[in-house]
């Protein structure tokens, strides 16, 4: 006897820095497999959107891409995902549409606190990176080998051709927030192991003290989607 399906959820999958929606093919098709409904939208500047890069971008910008996305679709009982820099941009959007989300999900990402920004958390060299660019002015900096993401030798050729360089101005601004993030019903937090960011693997420990986040554990490099899509769409349907 086969058991049923359960309810298809909704899922909306916030790429990082440099990537663009196309990270998250395997993922997609796998959770689409099941019959759940997934967007993987791109945020303003990056990816199939690089050519739209302007110096007005700022993580206000790409909080809205999300908003926008979550009213327009009208999508209800949300489960919001983003991997790295969006974590910044799942905080921001949990804040506008709070009650169109029933899970969040941290995949290897920045959990911020308000009025902190991505240049006062930057560390190593992508703060070196981002010095430099503000220093020279630029809009946009460069994006890092996909070696240095730990992405497995297979696919490092594909990533490598697919990232674009990442708005500056999205560092730039403070965060505000007012804890909708913690009044979701769902929320996780996955840290990748394979290449363990130290950001990353401290918020995973402080949030080891909270009972009402989920942890969860990848051992691969940072692009969890790429090197582990089946471990983590098992996560996100737990999850939600």
């Amino acid at each position: 006897m086969t058991e049923p399906n359960p309810s298809p959820k909704t899922f909306v999958l916030v790429h990082g820095a440099w990537h663009g929606g196309w990270c998250w093919a395997r993922v997609a098709e796998r959770l689409a497999a099941k019959g759940h409904k997934v967007l993987t939208p791109t945020l303003t500047g990056l990816g199939e959107r690089s050519h739209l890069m302007s110096p007005d971008i700022d993580l206000d910008t790409h909080v809205t891409d999300i908003v926008n996305v979550i009213r327009w679709e009208r999508l209800e009982n949300v489960v919001l995902c983003g991997h790295s820099y969006a974590g910044w941009v799942i905080s921001g959007v949990a804040e506008q549409v709070e009650a169109q989300l029933s899970a969040i999900v941290y995949l290897d990402a920045f959990v911020p606190e308000d009025g902190e920004s991505g240049l006062g958390l930057s560390a190593g060299s992508r703060r070196e990176s981002l010095d430099r660019a503000i220093a020279n002015g630029d809009v946009s900096r460069p994006a890092p080998p996909a070696s240095g993401f730990g992405v497995n030798e297979a696919d490092q050729p594909w990533v490598d051709a697919l990232m674009t360089p990442q708005p500056v101005g999205v560092s730039l601004k403070p965060i505000r927030l007012n804890g909708a993030r913690e009044r979701v019903a769902s929320k996780a937090y996955v840290v990748a192991t394979g290449k363990p960011s130290p950001q990353f693997v401290a918020y995973h420990e402080a949030l080891k003290s909270d009972p009402t986040w989920r942890l969860f554990e990848a051992p691969c490099g940072h692009d969890v989607m790429i090197d582990m899509p089946d471990l983590l769409t098992d996560i996100l349907l737990e999850v939600a």
